[in-house]
């Protein structure tokens, strides 16, 4: 029986491509660069800043690349603030019933300010012992997933993701991996797999 479960944020609780695709449009036509395309935006999902612009954008030198993601997440973040993403069905009925089971947390490459933006627009906090997003001192989502657990004392536990990067994660971490088909990604030899954010409760 699992103690606690880990969510990726993007793909897995909820697709915020609305707010993203705008923000990297407007940001992208500031600098005079051809914005990246909702396709483009999709496949990066997932990777952390430096792996998703030599993806989005090869010719940038690392300084550039830095302050271009810096002001294209702060765009993203104004526009979750005033609109939020769009939360997979059922998403908080789920939460409500799992953390009546189990710790659960959230590990995601994004900034922290993505974090919160999410947290404060869709009030979803409270079902919630932990997070962890993109940090420099950590040197990868598998990590941050392994000091997560580490920290709160976790005993057995599942990371539940959608695509191969969170797969890879949870095998570093040492934990069961649980694929949300649903989401943007592909993953495989996952133990556990789920058509939809509801079907979590399988686990109860």
């Amino acid at each position: 029986m699992f103690d606690s479960i880990g969510f990726d944020l993007d793909g897995t609780i909820w697709d915020s491509m609305n707010c993203t695709t705008e923000a990297w449009k407007r940001v992208s036509e500031r600098h005079g660069l051809t914005p990246p395309t909702f396709a483009q935006l999709q496949s990066v999902m997932g990777l952390n800043k430096s792996e998703l612009m030599k993806k989005l954008f090869p010719q940038m030198d690392k300084d550039a690349a830095e302050s271009f993601f810096a002001e294209s997440t702060i765009e993203c973040v104004n526009e979750i603030n005033a609109h939020g993403g769009i939360l997979y069905d059922e998403v908080e009925a789920t939460l409500k019933k799992l953390s009546e089971h189990f710790k659960l947390y959230i590990v995601s490459n994004c900034q922290e300010d993505y974090m919160q933006a999410f947290l404060n627009y869709h009030k979803l906090g409270k079902y919630f012992c932990d997070f962890a997003f993109e940090n420099p001192q950590a040197a990868s989502k598998g990590h941050n997933i392994k000091n997560v657990i580490k920290r709160n004392g976790f005993k057995n536990s599942i990371y539940i993701g959608d695509t191969q990067g969170d797969c890879d994660a949870a095998r570093f971490a040492g934990v069961s991996f649980g694929y949300a088909v649903y989401g943007f990604g592909n993953a495989d030899s996952a133990e556990y797999s789920f058509d939809s954010f509801k079907e979590i409760l399988s686990l109860i």
